[in-house]
């Protein structure tokens, strides 16, 4: 027998709201069954919101994760998606270095900022 599972099931497993799911659904990335109203995932469908969740967490864009998700389903297919993956998360990690980088180039700058304007009291005669 099949397992289903609810959108309720779903937001409270992963600790999202159904407007979340809802957003995925409208952006193609995952596709629940319909019965009326009601939506019904698969765990194909929750195995990709767990993905989807993680790669959101690390950075990734929709648009990243959609490319990702596509790459799986056409040629070349899982080896596709592992080398686009790997590419995707070196440009993310450089990403990341150089915004390290610029937070701590910016951190030395405040530190000199804020030494000459302490020497600068000093100076002045003005103890802070």
């Amino acid at each position: 027998m099949n397992k289903y599972y609810s959108i309720t099931e779903l937001t409270r497993e992963f600790g999202i709201s159904t407007r979340t799911l809802r957003f995925y659904e409208d952006e193609g990335l995952i596709h629940p069954e319909r019965r009326g109203r009601t939506r019904l995932f698969r765990p194909a469908d929750r195995r990709l919101i767990k993905e989807i969740l993680r790669g959101r967490r690390i950075g990734f864009t929709i648009a990243e994760i959609r490319e990702i998700i596509q790459v799986y389903k056409d040629p070349p297919g899982e080896i596709g998606q592992l080398q686009l993956l790997m590419k995707r998360v070196e440009e993310k990690r450089e990403d990341l270095r150089q915004k390290r980088k610029d937070i701590e180039d910016t951190l030395a700058e405040l530190d000199h900022v804020e030494e000459a304007c302490l020497t600068r009291l000093a100076e002045i005669g003005v103890g802070t």
